[in-house]
């Protein structure tokens, strides 16, 4: 079975523009890595459009897709965070919060008439957005006894992995970075290493106390 070890996410922040019945929509797409992130771009965009009807949200965080929440903000149920969740997993992206903006124009659009508005400008604002793909990388920290250092590095210079850190003496320890689904094959090519020992995570905070 492969590995799933690739997302999709923006660059940087973009706009999108939608009119509905004199209704406007202003949609913005924030790249972002965390909850507390996303709750002061709320702040800061609720303060800014202090004087719109709605300020509407959705948001999916990790490389798993399982991590999401959207917020009608007053609108009916279901006609504004929920469109534009779909947008975010239509196009299949993460760490993302995408804010729409309503000033309401003075005639209601109804309940698909909003979900259309909703979904069209969080569209638009993707659209604009500068969409990449990112690995899902792992670390893996190895310690082994010097005179086995030319062959951790044979298996580094053909597995090129990240170096992150490294310190060399009669016990030396690197610590790489690889994407995930290459991890195993480097792992165990580490672990055949004479003297060679990974360290896991427990033993490494063990440590660090």
């Amino acid at each position: 079975m492969a590995i799933e070890d690739t997302y999709k996410t923006i660059t940087e922040l973009s706009e999108g523009i939608y009119t509905e019945k004199r209704s406007k929509f202003i949609a913005i797409a924030i790249p972002v890595r965390s909850v507390e992130k996303i709750k002061g771009y709320i702040e800061q965009y609720q303060k800014k459009y202090y004087d719109a009807r709605h300020v509407c949200y959705a948001y999916m965080l990790g490389h798993e897709r399982k991590d999401f929440r959207a917020n009608d903000n007053g609108e009916p149920s279901g006609t504004a965070g929920k469109p534009i969740l779909g947008q975010i997993n239509s196009n299949e992206l993460t760490d993302i919060l995408i804010i729409v903006v309503r000033y309401f124009g003075g005639i209601k659009l109804g309940t698909s008439g909003l979900i259309v508005a909703y979904k069209a400008a969080a569209s638009e604002a993707i659209a604009n957005a500068t969409i990449i793909e990112k690995t899902v990388d792992e670390d893996i920290t190895v310690s082994f006894e010097y005179p086995f250092m030319n062959d951790i590095m044979r298996i580094v210079k053909e597995e090129e992995p990240e170096i992150l850190s490294q310190t060399f003496d009669m016990d030396c320890v690197m610590t790489l970075r690889i994407r995930k689904s290459a991890m195993p094959k480097m792992r165990a090519r580490l672990e055949k290493v004479e003297t060679a020992r990974i360290i896991e995570e427990e033993d490494q905070e063990e440590v660090e106390i």
